[in-house]
């Protein structure tokens, strides 16, 4: 009887925890586009708390994006999943994502408009601690997050999962202010072993603060559940590369917030 009280108790609890967890859609501008982000925070947390901000892969901004900022704010942070396609621009099918993301390639100007539309709203947030600011990208959404990185995007810590990290215009000496973690799969034929080697060396000479952990076995999109649906060879889900990747991002999160 006792074991089953205590195993109630602890039901109840978790149930509350994540009962307070609250989500809520948010529909924004950039220009004259209409975009629509996810903002995802622990409504029983006291005081403020770092913003994180979380990049979508070259769907769009889809459920998986919408996951990643729940699990922030289960780990204490407040997350906002941004948009950089356009409200609705969201797909399965690879042909239509490379699009997208080709569509976005062509017009950095209005990426960095959108990224920085996105941390505008996270900042306003009465909930976020603005002096602790992060950022987490997925495949594409990495490979922009280290483009804005690159321009000195003010943040303190940066996680890269699975993101794409070569570039036409590496970053000059002391131009990167917040601490960078690389998360990559040693199987990616899509961030293969020399382009790693490329950025670790661009990083390095940049005076960077960072790390590169590699997954044997993981392929392109290791995080990602439904990344082998998309008829792919370059991708696959990793369970347990997603599992030591999460938990490497939050330990360097709390290395620099402190929570």
């Amino acid at each position: 009887m006792k074991t089953q009280t205590s195993l109630a108790a602890l039901l109840f609890l978790a149930a509350n925890a994540n009962a307070a967890v609250k989500t809520k859609v948010v529909d924004y501008k950039q220009g004259n586009t209409p975009l629509q982000g996810f903002l995802a925070w622990d409504d029983a947390a006291k005081g403020k708390r770092p913003g994180i901000l979380v990049i979508h892969e070259w769907w769009g901004h889809n459920q998986h994006a919408r996951n990643q900022a729940t699990r922030l704010a289960e780990a204490g942070y407040v997350a906002f999943a941004l948009d950089l396609f356009g409200k609705g621009k969201v797909t399965t099918h690879p042909k239509e994502a490379q699009a997208f993301a080709a569509e976005a390639a062509k017009d950095p100007k209005t990426v960095d408009a959108r990224f920085k539309a996105a941390l505008d709203i996270l900042k306003q947030n009465p909930h976020v601690d603005v002096s602790r600011m992060g950022a987490v990208g997925y495949c594409f959404g990495g490979g922009v997050l280290l483009n804005e990185v690159r321009h000195g995007a003010d943040l303190q810590a940066v996680a890269i999962f699975h993101g794409a990290l070569k570039t036409a215009e590496p970053a000059k000496p002391g131009s990167v202010k917040p601490r960078i973690l690389v998360l990559t799969g040693e199987a990616d034929p899509m961030v293969p072993p020399e382009q790693v080697e490329a950025f670790r060396k661009e990083m390095t000479e940049a005076g960077a603060k960072f790390e590169i952990v590699s997954y044997p076995g993981a392929k392109h999109a290791f995080t990602n559940p439904d990344a082998g649906k998309a008829g792919m060879d370059a991708l696959a889900y990793n369970a347990e590369a997603d599992k030591k990747s999460w938990a490497e991002m939050q330990r360097m999160f709390k290395q620099v917030f402190g929570s």
